[in-house]
């Protein structure tokens, strides 16, 4: 059975550093592009970022230069690092297989003084 369990979520500080994992289970990491998407309190979802099967990334505009997405396959576990955050990224963030919608809990992101 195919899973995907996100951690590391907490309470942080505008500005400061969070670094979120993504577990998966249940099928061939390794040859899946992988990605992670946020839900903010009232809105949609929001793709944040994506890396491939072979290392290639990318990001919304709204992260880059600010989250870095990666993976290790040995540990079958999704990253992402995430430096200088800000309150409107209070948010669940979800991790999901590439062309598949997030099926996880997720793991709640707070950005608050």
């Amino acid at each position: 059975q195919e899973q995907l369990v996100e951690s590391g979520g907490d309470l942080v500080q505008p500005g400061g550093s969070l670094r979120l994992s993504c577990a998966a289970s249940g099928f061939t990491f390794s040859t899946y592009g992988m990605r992670w998407f946020r839900q903010a309190p009232g809105k949609g979802l929001e793709w944040v970022s994506t890396i491939t099967s072979t290392g290639s990334t990318s990001y919304s505009d709204s992260v880059k230069g600010r989250f870095t997405i990666s993976r290790d396959n040995a540990k079958k576990t999704l990253y992402l690092q995430m430096n200088s955050v800000k309150p409107e990224e209070t948010a669940v963030y979800y991790c999901a297989k590439m062309g598949a919608t997030p099926r996880g809990e997720g793991t709640q992101v707070t950005v608050s003084s």
